[in-house]
């Protein structure tokens, strides 16, 4: 990976704050973004910014970029009669528009870097057809096809691709795995018989963001403990 930093937003907690932290510890040089002041340790900048309401402050942001990574995300698990379409539309707002905003500014910078890379999240939700799955689903769904769309329009010079995960033990899934019987129940329902850790999810980003990966773009990846492929 180039010297130049990688950007990680919603570097502050979660799966984006365990890709900043691994990315660290390798030695690439981080600025995470995130609505609050906390920051992963040894971050080269730390942007305080809502990419959801406003765009990226492109101010803090320098002119070449390694690597982008989208991380924030939701999971608002509702029955159709019971999803409002303004909650519908926030998820929307959260998943697929932020997204779009942040390779907006992301591109041209990512262009200037030979073998750099853009990274999203989608669900393993959009393939498997979930009820209560509605809003989230559609909006992963564009992020797929966000992710491909964008890989063919910027290739050869950045990689696009996306990871689909299963459910991951996260302070945003803390309501669906509160209890150890949640979690055993959830990990049960996965081939490999557990749940999924930042860890996980963490090493394939930076696998997806780094050199290894040169020859890969435009793919959906499942992080899913088999959930997406086997029965």
């Amino acid at each position: 990976m180039a010297n130049e930093a990688v950007l990680v937003i919603g570097g502050s907690r979660g799966i984006g704050r365990g890709i900043a932290e691994l990315l660290i510890s390798r030695g690439i040089p981080v600025i995470s973004v995130a609505r609050g002041a906390e920051a992963a340790p040894g971050v080269l900048r730390h942007i305080q910014a809502d990419v959801v309401a406003d765009t990226l402050p492109i101010d803090h942001i320098p002119d070449s970029l390694a690597g982008m990574v989208y991380c924030p995300g939701s999971i608002d698990l509702k029955p159709l009669r019971s999803l409002r379409v303004e909650e519908f539309r926030q998820t929307l707002e959260i998943n697929l528009v932020g997204a779009f905003r942040c390779a907006q500014v992301a591109a041209d910078r990512l262009k200037k870097v030979p073998g750099s890379s853009m990274l999203f999240f989608s669900t393993v939700a959009v393939g498997q057809g979930m009820p209560f799955h509605a809003s989230i689903a559609a909006a992963k769904g564009g992020i797929e096809g966000l992710t491909r769309s964008l890989a063919a329009e910027l290739a050869p010079t950045v990689r696009v691709n996306c990871i689909a995960p299963s459910l991951t033990d996260t302070t945003l899934a803390e309501r669906l795995l509160n209890t150890p019987e949640k979690i055993k129940a959830a990990g049960e329902r996965h081939p490999l018989k557990r749940i999924g850790q930042v860890a996980d999810l963490a090493a394939c980003a930076t696998f997806l963001l780094g050199p290894e990966s040169s020859w890969i773009t435009g793919q959906v990846i499942g992080v899913d403990g088999g959930m997406s492929r086997l029965r």
